[in-house]
């Protein structure tokens, strides 16, 4: 399969990028809420991106450009970040990452759901991606050379491992090639949006933002809080967790629909941000990172099959760019601000403690929908 090298380099990339992206800007000096601030212009940044880049996709099929392109702006932005320290040069820098950091994923699940056909085959292949992530972080756990504990060095592997990414992604072909032709009198006619996706898009934001203290603060209270390096390992304990439900996902998703699994989601994430905030034993957080497997594991594939059940398939980038733009990347701003300030404030058992509410409203929401059809789609 073509994509999977696209998917291997791509997922190097976050590998680099997601575990660290924090601990590169507290190492340039700045307080938790600039932080915060900063990594919510990131997040804010990114709402921008997939959507000039999936609009353009989408009328010109040229998606292999267009996946180049976000490679080449994140190699630039991180080596700028780095290079020039000042709260509006970061902005600007952390701003041009996002632009095309945040643009990849959308536009490769584009790309391999229209060339699949069907969007349940999608987790197969994005197993192979959690293989990637998890081997690069194990490595930059125990690596004697370049360890990301510096900003340098982090956003050394961030540029390396876009550059091997523009490589991987030169074989694809050059136009998106769709498995089998939709019927064009009935596609063209379906909206956008539907009453499905709606809600859909309301449940992925709420537990996205459910998200946000994990991906953004937990390497920071790894560090400052249980005084523990180890970021990378932790990262690959939940990665090795998903790769089950994330291969199996395509016949979860069959037998029980994606909003259910989404609401399974949200339930893992408001058990672990409640053991993170009232059980910080490293047994304890270890053991967490398992959850991943509900966390993560389920919710992405569910969240791809809910798009791609809802848009049609000639507006699949688009639909693609309003799961990662607005439903990862605008809740992930609001969180990012909201969870810098929280944690400068009252502390990292407050920061984990509240951002539980929003699970608890996706499940509420799940469950106060029509039942015979929200929970079959």
């Amino acid at each position: 399969m073509r994509f999977i090298p696209v998917f291997i380099t791509v997922f190097m990339v976050f590998a680099a990028t997601n575990p660290y992206i924090s601990l590169l800007v507290r190492g340039l000096g700045y307080r938790p809420a600039l932080v915060g601030v900063l990594l919510g212009i990131f997040e804010g940044a990114g709402i921008a991106g997939p959507f000039i880049f999936g609009c353009f996709a989408d009328r010109t099929g040229r998606f292999r450009l267009c996946l180049i392109v976000t490679f080449v702006l994140s190699v630039i932005a991180v080596a700028s970040l780095v290079a020039f320290v000042h709260p509006l040069a970061s902005a600007v820098c952390l701003a041009l990452l996002a632009f095309g950091f945040r643009s990849t994923i959308p536009l490769l699940d584009a790309f391999t759901t229209v060339s699949l056909g069907k969007g349940e085959d999608y987790g197969k292949i994005r197993t192979i991606g959690s293989f990637s992530f998890l081997v690069l972080v194990i490595f930059l756990q125990f690596t004697p050379v370049l360890r990301p504990d510096r900003p340098l060095n982090i956003a050394v592997w961030i540029g390396l491992c876009s550059v091997l990414a523009v490589f991987s992604a030169l074989p694809l072909p050059a136009r998106a090639r769709p498995a089998s032709r939709p019927d064009s009198a009935g596609s063209k006619k379906r909206p956008l949006w539907s009453p499905m996706l709606i809600v859909g898009m309301v449940m992925i934001i709420l537990i996205r933002l459910a998200m946000t203290p994990h991906y953004t603060f937990f390497p920071l209270y790894l560090v400052e809080y249980m005084h523990w390096d180890a970021v990378g390992l932790m990262f690959a304990v939940s990665s090795f967790s998903e790769i089950p439900f994330m291969f199996l996902s395509g016949r979860l998703i069959r037998r029980f629909g994606p909003g259910k699994l989404l609401a399974v989601s949200a339930a893992g994430i408001g058990i672990r941000l409640s053991l993170y905030a009232f059980f910080p034993f490293r047994p304890v957080i270890l053991a967490a990172q398992v959850l991943h497997a509900l966390c993560f594991g389920l919710f992405h594939p569910a969240a791809v099959a809910l798009i791609s059940g809802c848009v049609p398939p000639e507006r699949r980038a688009l639909g693609m760019s309003l799961y990662l733009s607005l439903g990862t990347g605008f809740p992930a701003f609001l969180g990012n601000i909201m969870g810098g300030l929280v944690l400068e404030q009252w502390g990292y058992t407050v920061l984990f403690s509240s951002f539980v509410i929003f699970p608890l409203l996706a499940m509420g929401l799940f469950f106060l929908i029509t039942p015979g059809r929200a929970r079959k789609t």
